[in-house]
């Protein structure tokens, strides 16, 4: 097999353990989430905007709008928490969900939490996924261009062939990997098991816990605990349109939610105040 292609290889196995020392992250130790952190390892951007609007709601701070947007309902109330304050913060006009997890103070408050998960070994860093995921398509295009330039033949191709196949398929397979980490995944998994989904949300009376379940299970926690706010403010399924209106009502169509407004259900305190 001739020099030419050698260098070839050996460029895309460069590039292969130059995106693997990228990927890797530092193990994590023992840490207690809080249900936003726990809902950007599940769910990314949007699942966080959730959890932090059922927060607000809980405190009446905001409330659902017209045609699938939330509305602010006051000030944001006694709370520190800078993904709520920065959510609260961006709405000064009723938003869809989708608008409102691309506005500057919601990113800015979402993408510090994001590099505190990284920091905490839960998370690959953004900027280092993406370079990494540039260097494993090079490695892979690398060992194509190189057979396509050298041009072997016979035994030097099938020998190349071989050698080449081992970067590339590597370098294919790593580029699926998630932001997550297996910490984070196994993280989630405990969590899920440790907390199943109650039956009935009249199970669940700790607000604190029905931010939990939102976090772990998302639409069917918020089906569950507040089908009348998740319904009406664009909240499930793909709601809440790219010109800050929703395209539609989600997919929850169920009935009961008179019985869990937040009038009945005594203010915003509650697990399932609706």
């Amino acid at each position: 097999m001739g020099a030419d292609t050698w260098w070839y290889i050996g460029a895309s196995c460069a590039q292969l353990l130059a995106a693997l020392a990228l990927l890797r992250t530092r193990s994590p130790g023992r840490t207690e989430l809080a249900p936003q952190a726990l809902a950007l390892l599940r769910g990314g951007r949007r699942a966080v905007v959730v959890v932090a609007l059922v927060a607000l709601h809980q405190r009446g701070a905001v409330a659902a709008g017209r045609k699938g947007t939330i509305r602010a309902n006051g000030g944001p109330g006694r709370t520190r928490d800078p993904v709520q304050l920065g959510v609260h913060g961006s709405l000064r006009r009723a938003l869809g969900i989708r608008v409102l997890a691309s506005q500057p103070r919601a990113r800015r408050a979402i993408d510090a939490l994001r590099a505190e998960l990284g920091r905490a070994g839960l998370l690959r860093p953004y900027g280092r996924l993406l370079v990494a995921r540039a260097l494993l398509a090079c490695a892979a295009a690398t060992v194509a261009t190189g057979l396509l330039i050298t041009r072997p033949s016979g035994a030097e191709l099938a020998l190349a062939l071989g050698l080449g196949a081992v970067p590339t398929v590597a370098a294919l397979a790593l580029l699926f990997l998630p932001p997550t980490t297996r910490a984070a995944r196994r993280l989630l998994a405990g969590l899920r098991e440790r907390h199943p989904l109650p039956a009935h949300r009249r199970e669940v009376t700790d607000g604190n816990l029905v931010l939990l379940y939102v976090a772990l299970y998302g639409d069917p926690a918020l089906a569950l605990f507040l089908p009348r706010f998740s319904r009406d403010g664009g909240l499930l399924g793909q709601g809440g349109g790219t010109d800050g209106y929703a395209t539609g009502r989600g997919w929850f169509g169920g009935g009961g939610d008179s019985s869990w407004s937040a009038g009945e259900a005594g203010g915003g305190g509650g697990g399932g105040s609706d």
